[in-house]
């Protein structure tokens, strides 16, 4: 999810910039992954962020229709702000959002689309997501290695509630 947060709009070379697609299978039930997206007290612990980041969330309105804009604190002390709209909330099927970098001057960089989908697979989880709109080969380089330390910290947490869950 790492990107330039001033780039500019689309171009010719968002054509040839291939739609982004990570596939994960986590070892928790689909009920429980999805909502670690979806309910703010799984999302608050592991912040659906990568690895060293934490977040502050100015608005999260977890409905389609509904909007977030938050602000992830990198371990370098640097902020990056985010905002998008989600469109799509198919329990516990389907999420997807409209997923829009802000630039130092606070305006709005290139708007990409964000869909995951879960997949029961026994008791675990396949997830995939499939995000399109990145408009260069770099940004597409920077979501997938954001995105994936995303999945390794969710997989972290999801480990910790699925121990607990079937302790009790």
């Amino acid at each position: 999810m790492s990107a330039n947060p001033n780039s500019g709009g689309t171009s010719a070379a968002s054509a040839t910039v291939p739609e982004l697609v990570i596939t994960r299978v986590f070892d928790a039930p689909r009920k429980l992954v999805f909502a670690a997206w979806t309910e703010q007290e799984h999302l608050r612990h592991w912040e659906g962020a990568p690895m060293g980041f934490t977040v502050t969330a100015e608005e999260s309105d977890i409905r389609v229709g509904g909007r977030f804009r938050i602000c992830m604190h990198g371990p370098d002390d640097t902020d990056h702000w985010l905002q998008g709209v989600y469109t799509e909330i198919v329990p516990p099927e389907r999420l997807a959002f409209t997923h829009t970098w802000l630039r130092r001057d606070g305006t709005p960089g290139v708007e990409t689309l964000v869909t995951l989908t879960f997949v029961a697979r026994g008791s675990k989880t396949e997830l995939t997501l499939r995000q399109t709109g990145l408009d260069t080969l770099a940004s597409h380089a920077g979501h997938t290695k954001g995105w994936n330390s995303t999945f390794d910290r969710l997989a972290g947490y999801l480990y910790q509630q699925h121990s607990e869950e079937t302790k009790s």
